[in-house]
């Protein structure tokens, strides 16, 4: 198994699901007093409804968070789901821990539109400070030896004066952002670790900062 392109793969479908896997119900009226969970009235996607602290799946979404295996992120994965037996024979030993911040998936409804908020005040994410990070852990088999691997992964969106060209996120100093991701996003900072293939450590760091106060 090719295990870059394994841990690639997981990480564009990752964090896309991130966004979408969440639905709201709002009783109340339009642009009135933020919906929170707390309310009792947002539920997700599978129609069961929202509250703090985990679901069985290792959804947070109070605290901006998973933390499960990587065949619970998303509903197709899950047993009953078109694809779970696919994704238990391939990744069914990886783990993973997503999180984010408000801008690139709130807790609340404060826009009146049944959903909860996403880059809220931004017409996009372009410039809205959203971020996210993905770090997962698996294994596999080389030569008879099981290789562990770690995979860790910095995402923001690209600032609003940004620009990209070749595949890549400039500030608009002309200085690198990192490599682009889903259009609106830079990578702009990868750590990899796996003994059995020589990776040790930070295989990217964007010149421009991999810190995310950079980008708010």
């Amino acid at each position: 198994m090719n295990k870059i392109l394994l841990v690639v793969a997981i990480i564009a479908i990752a964090a896309i699901g991130t966004t979408s896997l969440v639905i709201a119900k709002k009783d109340n009226g339009a642009n009135a007093e933020c919906t929170t969970i707390q309310d009792g009235t947002l539920f997700g996607s599978d129609g069961s409804q929202l509250a703090t602290g985990y679901n069985e799946w290792g959804y947070n979404y109070q605290a901006h968070l998973f933390n499960g295996k990587y065949c619970d992120y998303h509903p197709v994965y899950r047993p009953g789901g078109a694809n779970h037996e696919w994704c238990v024979e391939n990744y069914g030993d990886v783990s993973l821990v997503m999180k984010w911040n408000d801008a690139w998936l709130s807790n609340k409804d404060c826009d009146g539109n049944g959903l909860l908020d996403r880059y809220y005040g931004f017409p996009s994410y372009i410039g809205s400070g959203s971020w996210t990070t993905n770090h997962m852990k698996g294994s596999y088999v080389q030569d008879g030896k099981t290789c562990k691997w770690e995979y860790f992964v910095k995402i923001v969106a690209a600032p609003a004066d940004a620009t990209a060209s070749g595949g890549i996120w400039y500030t608009a100093n002309g200085v690198e952002i990192g490599p682009v991701i889903w259009g609106s996003f830079a990578t702009i900072q990868e750590v990899e670790n796996d003994p059995c293939a020589g990776l040790h450590g930070k295989s990217y760091v964007s010149p421009a900062a991999p810190g995310f106060g950079k980008y708010k």
